[in-house]
């Protein structure tokens, strides 16, 4: 093979890798950026499930702090029913408190209207 075919030879090969290259790159891009907006569509898929199941998440929260929100309002009712069941018609317990608490002092005071200094318990009695 003499100089001027190897030149030839190089020459065509360069052609045919440009030609190549000029053919081939644009498709690349075109398959590329599909790929791209495959990957975009996972995560756009990926990210509205979590937010879902943070929402469920928040929602079965919410209802089991409604629910020990209710069964401490029973529990409130009861030890009130309970309470006042026993401090029915006890007003000599309910005068000794009063009594005590004026004694110590260190009470808070609630003001009552009273009579001669006893505590008017009922009214209307």
């Amino acid at each position: 093979m003499d100089n001027k075919q190897a030149v030839t030879l190089w020459i065509l090969i360069g052609l045919l890798l440009v030609g190549g290259g000029c053919y081939a790159l644009p498709r690349y891009r075109v398959w590329q950026q599909g790929m791209e907006g495959e990957a975009e569509l996972r995560r756009a898929e990926q990210n509205r499930r979590i937010a879902i199941l943070e929402a469920q998440a928040k929602q079965d929260s919410a209802k089991a702090l409604a629910g020990a929100e209710i069964e401490r309002a029973r529990g409130v009712a009861e030890a009130n029913k309970i309470i006042g069941e026993s401090l029915a018609g006890n007003e000599a317990y309910l005068r000794y408190l009063w009594v005590q608490g004026v004694q110590d002092g260190d009470a808070q005071r609630i003001y009552i209207p009273t009579e001669a200094g006893i505590p008017i318990l009922e009214v209307g009695k």
